[in-house]
């Protein structure tokens, strides 16, 4: 059953890893509606990968305590801790280029509002 789990927490991994490169080029192309739709299964597999890792943790903890040898898992693990380092590294390459786009988004919006009196949007009656 460890071995399943390893398996998933890899597959949900990649997934989140394409997502997230996708993510990337459609930033750079200011393609919003691609990034949109993918928020909601990039939401699902983040809650996915944090339930599969809790039950990681369980099983190992039960094979533990019934007395069985969990090093044989510890290369998959070992290879299961790079990939999610890996995704982390992306997604913080993604938020160095999101962050900036959603500063210059706020100092925009920020400037008409002064400018309209603290309104975003005048209206001209």
């Amino acid at each position: 059953m460890i071995d399943v789990t390893i398996l998933e927490l890899k597959s949900v991994t990649e997934h989140l890893k394409k997502s997230i490169l996708l993510d990337i080029e459609d930033v750079k192309k200011a393609n919003h509606e691609n990034l949109v739709k993918r928020n909601s299964d990039k939401l699902t597999s983040m809650d996915l990968l944090t339930n599969l890792k809790q039950q990681l943790n369980n099983e190992l903890s039960q094979e533990y305590k019934s007395g069985n040898d969990i090093s044989i898992y510890k290369t998959s693990i070992d290879e299961l801790e790079v990939e999610l380092q890996n995704l982390y590294s992306l997604n913080g390459k993604l938020a160095s280029i999101v962050l900036p786009v959603k500063e210059m988004y706020k100092e925009i919006i920020d400037e008409i509002t002064e400018k309209n009196g603290g309104s975003l949007v005048e209206v001209m009656a």
